[in-house]
């Protein structure tokens, strides 16, 4: 009797346990998502913020010539004196069928740390042209080598300033305190977050595959793309850096 009354015992224990531990991963599971999704709203509302500053935003025909658009909310130094930096963000391309899905990336390094002090920032990055947007596919870059950078202009005299074209595929801009401005991210590290991937898709998918347009964006990504979507078709609306082809007429 007291044999099958320990076993009973020890098998409901097991059972509590496996209960537990599952019940912990489900919960560890659902605050990393939710963690990956509040990332990707603050993504969102800082290019909101930004763009609704008319006279210190990124300038409407720069917006509407990016083929990448890129956000880092809260990019942090992490080691004073030394210039160390670490952020995590979402990147979205241009498809034929319009913006991609947001792939999840860390940003680290660079000498532009000594730019801000022990202050957080935002970074918003924007891709250029085709070499770049190769740059970005790849997964894994350094910012000033695998693709030239330039911080961006901004505000009504960056609408005029053609001089990014000449020399970068990337321009790159912070905020900090209020203050939005171009910066100088070169050395910075740039490569796709595959934890954070994995979190989002619910497996490993490729950068390119992503930004590619391959896949469907996941639930939870709508604000983000929703503000991509917002500026950079309304700068196109405005006219593009890009001159249009001539039509023939004849």
């Amino acid at each position: 009797m007291s044999t099958t009354v320990l076993m009973l015992a020890s098998i409901g224990w097991s059972l509590a346990q496996t209960t537990d531990q599952t019940s912990t991963s489900d919960e560890t599971s659902t605050k990393d998502k939710s963690d990956v999704e509040k990332r990707i709203d603050a993504s969102a509302a800082v290019l909101n913020e930004v763009m609704e500053q008319k006279d210190k935003a990124i300038p409407e025909k720069i917006m509407g010539d990016a083929e990448c658009v890129a956000v880092v909310p809260s990019m942090i130094k992490i080691a004073v004196g030394f210039g160390g930096s670490h952020g995590k963000g979402v990147a979205t391309c241009r498809t034929a069928n319009g913006w991609s899905a947001p792939a999840p990336f860390s940003i680290t390094g660079g000498s532009w740390g000594l730019q801000i002090g022990g202050q957080a920032i935002d970074l918003v990055m924007l891709v250029m042209n085709e070499k770049g947007m190769h740059a970005l596919l790849s997964s894994k870059f350094k910012v000033g080598a695998d693709a030239s950078a330039a911080a961006g202009p901004v505000g009504r005299a960056g609408e005029a300033s053609t001089d990014w074209k000449m020399k970068a595929e990337v321009l790159t801009y912070s905020r900090a305190r209020g203050l939005f401005a171009g910066i100088d991210l070169s050395g910075a590290k740039i490569a796709q977050d595959k934890d954070e991937t994995r979190i989002l898709y619910g497996k490993m998918v490729p950068f390119a595959s992503i930004l590619s347009g391959k896949v469907n964006p996941p639930n939870g990504s709508e604000a983000f793309l929703a503000a991509v979507r917002k500026y950079a078709h309304a700068a196109r609306e405005q006219g593009s850096l890009t001159t249009p082809a001539t039509s023939d007429t004849r």
